[in-house]
């Protein structure tokens, strides 16, 4: 046992040797683009990006929203948090995941409704950290078809932004479209890893 110690120490000890004194740490840049120019139109640009991901994008007033989500909906049953304000889900089929929905049945629902935790206008991304209104992340990932309400003040330009926006202590989802992947030759997929289908609410 202590040769075999000794040998150890010694080959450590020369690999050490080898490697030389650890690197300086290098220097990060923290140049980059933080927000955006101003006067740039965060709702616009956001349901441009989206839309680029084939998102389907509607805005309202928020007056109009329950009215908006009932359209959306379509007679669906969805799947929802139990925190959902009472007007997002009057008039819907629902089934409250709570207590938590085995699998089985999330996936026999039509889709989810939810809310979003922020929404990024130059990746067109909207981000789900568990919070109010956005339910734990098997929601969101197990129906074909997601309904999101954002409104207008959770959206902002930059990544950067955004993070101030997240509890770093919960589960983050950041959802740039629908569920979608490709394979070698570039054929695009859908609804892999997610919903197939994303439809926003942008409401103010």
């Amino acid at each position: 046992m202590t040769q075999a110690s000794d040998a150890k120490t010694e080959i450590l000890s020369r690999i050490r040797a080898a490697l030389g004194p650890a690197p300086a740490p290098v220097a990060v840049p923290r140049d980059y683009r933080r927000a955006l120019p101003e006067g740039t139109d965060l709702v616009e640009l956001f349901a441009e990006r989206a839309a680029d991901y084939r998102a389907t994008i509607t805005r309202v007033p928020v007056a109009d929203l329950p009215g908006e989500i009932a359209r959306a909906a379509d007679g669906r049953t969805l799947a929802v948090p139990a925190d959902l304000p009472a007007e997002w889900v009057a008039g819907l089929t629902t089934v409250t995941d709570d207590p938590p929905l085995a699998n089985d049945q999330l996936e026999s629902t039509d889709g989810v409704l939810t809310g979003v935790a922020t929404a990024i206008a130059l990746t067109g991304t909207i981000i789900l950290d568990t919070g109010p209104t956005q339910g734990r992340r098997a929601l969101t990932l197990l129906p074909d078809y997601h309904l999101c309400v954002v409104r207008t003040d959770q959206i902002v330009g930059t990544p950067v932004e955004a993070l101030p926006r997240l509890d770093p202590r919960r589960p983050q989802t950041w959802i740039s479209g629908p569920s979608a992947t490709s394979d070698i030759e570039l054929n695009r997929v859908e609804g892999v890893h997610g919903p197939r289908t994303l439809h926003i609410i942008v409401a103010g």
